[in-house]
C-alpha cells in the first residue's frame, strides 16, 4: 500500500511540475524575458515624423523615439526588434504581448492608461505657432497674434481648431478641409498664423525654409507628456524603465534627441 502511495506522489509531484513550468514562466517579468532572449522587441508604426518614421532612401526606421529604444536595447545588453504595428492596435500589441513597449510618439492618455501602464514622461509636446519668416518682427509672441487684422489658419476637425479658437479670441479664425492645411495657407500667404504641435514644426520648419516657430519650447501651449506604454502589472519592468529614463535625462541623453529631432531650428 505504501508502495503505491509513494508512486501516486511521485506522480502528482511531476504533474504539479509540469503545469507549474509554464505558469512560473508567464510571471516572469519583461526585464527577465528580454534578458534571457536576447532581444527588446518595440512596437512602433513609423509614420510619426520625426518621433517614429521611414528613411526613405534606406527605408530603416529613423526617429527620437527610434535613437531612444537603440541605446535602451544597448544598456540592456540584447538585440533590438521593431514591430510594425498601428496607432488602432497599439494597445492590443502590448496586452497580447506582440511587443515589449510601443514607442513612437505616445502621448499619456487616460483612455489607455485603463489598459497598460505608462512609463514616467521623457519629452514634452505642446502647441506652438508657425508663421511665415518674413513677419518675423511682427510676431514675436502668443500676444502679437491675438489681434483682430490677424487671420489664423487651421485644419478643420483637428485639436487645433479649438485652441485657436480659445488662444486666439480676438483673430480671425479659418477652419480649412484637407487636403489644404494650416502651413500651406500661410507659405500661401492666406493666412498670416497657423498651430500645431511642436513636434510637427520641427519637420514643418526643415521642410519649408520660409516657416518659423514663434517663442521657444517654453512657450508651448496645451503641453502635454509623452510616455512609453507597457503592460500592467510588471512592476519589475515599469521601475528598470523609469529608472532608465531618470538616468537618461540626468545625462542629458533626451536633451541631446530634442537638439537633434525636436529642434525648430534651422
Amino acid at each position: 500500500m505504501y508502495k503505491y502511495f509513494s508512486k501516486l506522489i511521485t506522480v502528482i509531484a511531476l504533474l504539479t511540475m509540469g503545469l507549474s513550468a509554464p505558469v512560473l514562466a508567464q510571471n516572469k517579468s519583461k526585464l527577465t524575458q528580454i534578458l534571457e532572449r536576447g532581444t527588446l522587441r518595440v512596437g512602433t508604426t513609423g509614420d510619426f515624423n520625426p518621433m517614429s518614421t521611414k528613411d526613405t532612401s534606406t527605408n530603416a526606421l529613423v526617429g527620437f523615439d527610434i535613437d531612444a529604444m537603440n541605446q535602451l536595447a544597448a544598456d540592456l545588453g540584447v538585440k533590438v526588434e521593431f514591430v510594425t504595428t498601428e496607432w488602432a492596435t497599439l494597445v492590443n500589441g502590448i496586452v497580447s504581448d506582440r511587443y515589449d513597449i510601443f514607442a513612437g510618439g505616445s502621448s499619456l492618455n487616460m483612455a489607455r492608461a485603463k489598459t497598460v501602464a505608462f512609463t514616467n514622461p521623457y519629452v514634452y509636446a505642446g502647441t506652438v505657432p508657425l508663421i511665415h519668416k518674413k513677419d518675423a518682427k511682427k510676431f514675436v509672441s502668443w500676444d502679437s497674434i491675438n489681434n483682430n487684422n490677424v487671420n489664423v489658419a487651421v485644419l478643420m476637425g483637428t485639436v487645433f481648431e479649438q485652441q485657436a479658437k480659445t488662444l486666439f479670441p480676438k483673430a480671425k479664425v479659418r477652419s480649412v478641409e484637407k487636403p489644404a492645411t494650416g502651413y500651406q495657407e500661410v507659405l500661401a500667404n492666406r493666412a498670416q498664423v497657423t498651430i500645431t504641435s511642436n513636434v510637427e514644426a520641427a519637420t514643418l520648419v526643415k521642410t519649408y525654409p520660409d516657416l518659423l516657430v514663434v517663442g521657444s519650447v517654453t512657450d508651448m501651449k496645451n503641453k502635454r507628456p509623452f510616455a512609453y506604454p507597457v503592460i500592467q502589472g510588471d512592476a519589475v519592468w515599469l521601475t528598470f524603465l523609469n529608472n532608465w529614463i531618470a538616468l537618461k535625462e540626468a545625462e542629458g541623453f533626451f536633451t541631446t534627441l530634442e537638439a537633434k529631432w525636436l529642434s525648430s531650428k534651422k
